[in-house]
């Protein structure tokens, strides 16, 4: 496993694992005292009142925080061209990267084109992808888009939202994930943890996706659209947990005037941490070189 690339100011998580081991005596005394210091972070003072120019230097200044914390934010599906993404985007409804990425190797092994994918036996389809569950409503989604790539777009996928979102099962939200991480198309992505965290945080109180696409599209320049997407996902996904966020070791929690909704113990809030965050692997099988964590094991390896 790689470190971050040079130059580049690994994450906390990656810097603790390359510390010397210490005895078993020392760890203990070490943890004692880190429980008497540590402190946990004060609650923000943010005006109920927020003026709006207000919360746009916040939202930018916890969006150059993430990029810190997170230097290596990419996107957690794997894929090596536009058509596999745009698959593996589809099936990620209603399940996790992980398991989509568990799943792939074989279904881009039997059908690599879109042609190849258009012409597959629908029941052979639904049990490769069975594991990311909803198999037959997304076997049904693949072989559509499949069919129009090849009839309608020469079995290339296309670079524009406007043709993307008419194909079968693609939505705005898997048309910024291509756009943005297939073409360089700045995107911005609202899937659950994207939505769940801007409200935290008050950047917007809406729940319509497109209109919370809206609202942050005004706030942050197009040029950092895709990669603001990523580091916020990321950190719903590792510290800002929908059921019990991480408030204790979050590296933000000075600027979120939702403070407090998780645990603050910053040591019970370590306990927490997801994924390389906590030491354990991410979600995808072949993450990018600068990864600190460790790579996903394959579906059903033990």
């Amino acid at each position: 496993m790689t470190s971050s690339e040079p130059g580049t100011k690994p994450p906390k998580a990656a810097q603790a694992s390359k510390a010397p081991k210490a005895s078993k005596a020392t760890t203990t005394s070490r943890t004692s005292t880190a429980a008497k210091t540590v402190k946990a972070p004060e609650a923000p003072k943010i005006p109920k009142g927020e003026s709006h120019l207000a919360l746009v230097r916040r939202a930018r200044r916890i969006n150059r925080e993430l990029a810190e914390v997170y230097p290596y934010a990419h996107p957690e599906l794997d894929f090596r061209n536009p058509f596999e993404l745009l698959v593996a985007t589809v099936l990620s409804a209603q399940t996790t990267d992980l398991r989509v990425n568990q799943t792939t190797p074989a279904l881009f092994a039997a059908y690599p084109t879109p042609e190849d994918m258009a012409a597959a036996n629908p029941e052979e389809m639904e049990e490769l992808i069975r594991p990311t569950g909803f198999f037959r409503a997304k076997t049904k989604s693949l072989l559509g888009l499949s069919a129009a790539l090849r009839d309608d777009f020469g079995g290339e996928v296309p670079g524009r939202l406007e043709d993307l979102v008419k194909l079968p099962g693609v939505g705005r939200k898997t048309a910024n994930v291509v756009l943005g991480n297939a073409f360089g198309v700045p995107g911005i992505t609202v899937d659950t943890h994207f939505g769940r965290l801007v409200r935290r945080w008050k950047w917007t109180d809406e729940e319509d996706p497109v209109k919370v696409e809206a609202v942050i599209a005004d706030i942050f320049p197009k040029s950092e659209w895709t990669m603001l997407s990523h580091r916020v996902i990321f950190h719903g996904r590792r510290i800002c947990h929908a059921r019990k966020p991480a408030c204790g070791a979050c590296p933000i929690a000075p600027l979120c005037p939702s403070y407090g909704e998780g645990e603050t113990d910053p040591e019970k809030a370590r306990k927490l941490l997801k994924y390389e965050m906590g030491g354990y692997p991410g979600q995808r099988l072949s993450p990018p070189a600068d990864f600190p964590g460790k790579p996903a094991p394959a579906l059903g390896a033990v």
